[in-house]
């Protein structure tokens, strides 16, 4: 399984969105701090849930990266987050 697909998996099994987009944009910054010649550092993630009701942009970044400790662990090095508790 990719980071990619864990990310996917590990995001739908904690928030229930109902949207979730996760990209790798490694590519974008090879040679940068963080990056690995084999990719799956960096990802933009895009997700709704309600579940992000009122909670501050803070609080959400925070719940979703705790989610992804593992992967912070374990060669994530950054994460773009779009979030939001509702389509827009």
């Amino acid at each position: 399984m990719t980071r990619q697909e864990k990310i996917y998996d590990l995001i739908r099994s904690a928030f229930n969105p109902e949207l979730l987009e996760v990209q790798d944009e490694s590519m974008q910054h090879a040679g940068h701090v963080g990056s690995r010649p084999e990719g799956e550092t960096h990802f933009y993630v895009k997700v709704v849930s309600k579940s992000f009701a009122n909670l501050s942009r803070v609080e959400v970044h925070r719940k979703i990266n705790n989610v992804l400790k593992d992967e912070f662990n374990n060669g994530l090095h950054a994460l773009r987050i779009h979030a939001s508790p509702k389509l827009l």
